[in-house]
């Protein structure tokens, strides 16, 4: 075990396990660890001379081949090449709906979050979405949503290209079953524990009795990842590529 790998690096380096196979993936603007998770990849790819990933992380300068923001992201991922693409919510249900909408009873909510935007939309059409949030609260995963911005399964009859994949919290892996519907516990994070998670979580989910322990990114992810990962990630999210690093700093003096 690597005693200074940090929490956020084993998320940046299940992300990247998880976007594995994929050409392209989309991030948003104001999604950093998925961000670092796609250049983890990248830098993967490159290293091995395997074929490149494209990463468009909306508002990049660096990182962003579109030209008129989110109608060319919409479009793309409607032509069916966008392979992977993340999605959050102020709550998330065991159907895999998310809420971006507000808590309490639409549209009296109590609570008001940003939107929809075009959440609906991607669900439908991106095959990998995975779904992240940090945060692993009941308030957060809920046994139902109070508004459901886009629904994690539809009706048969349906045409559905995308989807649920996984769900990656602060806490632990999850895998998404569509035929059931359900999430499956993968994985937990290390400093973790399954009644942890069952506490944490409003809606039930499937797991083993002892679940495995998330893996660690090994000496050479790590350097890849805290060296030109770390550089990329700078250009669009500078606060949190400094935020990083103390917590590196920190983690290695605590070893």
């Amino acid at each position: 075990m690597i005693a200074s790998v940090t929490p956020r690096e084993i998320l940046i380096a299940t992300i990247a396990r998880l976007l594995d196979g994929v050409r392209h993936v989309a991030v948003g603007a104001s999604s950093p660890i998925p961000a670092a998770g796609a250049m983890l990849l990248r830098a993967l790819k490159a290293r091995a001379g395997a074929e490149p990933v494209r990463i468009s992380i909306l508002g990049s300068v660096e990182h962003n081949f579109f030209t008129n923001g989110s109608t060319e992201l919409f479009d793309c991922a409607g032509q069916g090449r966008i392979d992977a693409f993340f999605l959050g919510g102020g709550q998330i249900d065991g159907q895999a709906n998310i809420n971006l909408v507000g808590a309490g009873d639409y549209p009296r909510s109590s609570v008001r979050w940003p939107g929809s935007f075009g959440s609906a939309y991607l669900y439908f059409v991106v095959p990998r979405v995975i779904l992240f949030r940090e945060e692993h609260t009941p308030r957060v995963f809920v046994e139902k949503v109070d508004f459901i911005s886009a629904p994690g399964v539809s009706q048969p009859g349906i045409h559905r290209t995308g989807g649920p994949y996984a769900l990656l919290t602060g806490k632990g892996l999850f895998a998404f079953d569509r035929a059931r519907p359900g999430f499956r516990l993968e994985s937990v994070h290390p400093g973790h524990s399954l009644g942890e998670i069952v506490e944490a979580t409003g809606f039930a989910f499937a797991h083993d009795a002892a679940p495995p322990t998330t893996a660690l990114p090994d000496p050479a992810i790590l350097a890849l990842l805290r060296g030109p990962v770390l550089d990329d990630l700078q250009e669009t999210y500078p606060d949190f590529a400094a935020q990083m690093r103390r917590e590196i700093a920190a983690a290695a003096d605590a070893a």
